[in-house]
């Protein structure tokens, strides 16, 4: 029998004696001021008062999606790699039955429980400010829920690599061109053909259309095969980070 939620009822009990609103001021206030300054303020120079209300509905899911991505990333590469490089947690762990997937299962899903908590209220805050149209927006969180347990594999995968805290700032030169060019801000057909193909294989890129496609309606069979891309992500990078983690543990 897995053990991994153990590792999520560890992770509670240090976030219960901590600071749990940080989870949900760090998720909301970021994507908040980029909806504001970009999808609102901007949105209006671009279409007038009236297209900025429309504009902002283009970039609040690409946001929520965002929002995902790095809380999920923060959480596997920051703290996992702390807790493996010096809190050493799981060197104890490893003399338990407790075996390496546990850790990986478990870590990964602590991650998704925390990035969709920062989903979640990142999501009440654009529903309340009137930017979502879709009755298929019930299905936010879920996609959401997805889109962290993806990035959160690739993150724990990553954690694995780094070997000094500068870096992770190799890391943040991925994740950040990926939000500002795949197409959180504007649409794919600005492109020319050759790097519209370069974008659309981004994961942010898969992100944003599967959450878009939900919150305004505009629903498709891509919305299908960016499920797909996730599912596959997530899958891969999990089978990576307990083969990376087995090595750094185990020797």
């Amino acid at each position: 029998m897995s053990s991994a939620h153990l590792i999520v009822v560890r992770h509670l009990w240090v976030l219960r004696h901590g600071r749990p609103w940080n989870l949900v001021v760090n998720g909301i206030f970021e994507p908040f001021l980029y909806l504001l300054s970009i999808g609102v303020g901007i949105g209006q120079l671009v279409s007038g008062e009236s297209g900025a209300t429309a504009y902002a509905a283009f970039v609040a899911p690409a946001l929520l999606a965002t929002s995902a991505m790095n809380s999920a990333v923060n959480e596997t590469t920051n703290n996992v790699w702390w807790r493996v490089r010096f809190d050493k947690i799981y060197d104890a762990i490893v003399t338990t039955p407790m075996r390496i997937g546990d850790i990986a299962l478990g870590e990964i899903a602590a991650s998704v429980l925390r990035s969709t908590l920062s989903s979640t209220c990142f999501f009440v805050v654009i529903l309340a400010l009137g930017m979502v149209h879709s009755a298929w927006a019930v299905l936010a969180v879920p996609a959401a829920v997805l889109i962290a347990y993806a990035f959160s594999a690739a993150g724990l995968a990553a954690a694995t690599y780094i070997r000094e805290p500068h870096h992770h700032q190799y890391l943040q030169l991925v994740m950040l061109p990926m939000f500002l060019f795949a197409t959180t801000f504007y649409p794919l057909s600005i492109y020319p053909p050759v790097l519209q193909a370069l974008v659309a294989a981004l994961p942010l890129y898969q992100s944003i259309e599967l959450m878009r496609g939900l919150t305004t309606g505009d629903i498709g069979m891509g919305m299908l095969a960016a499920v797909a891309y996730l599912l596959v992500m997530g899958t891969g990078a999990t089978w990576l980070a307990r083969r990376r983690l087995a090595g750094l543990l185990l020797t």
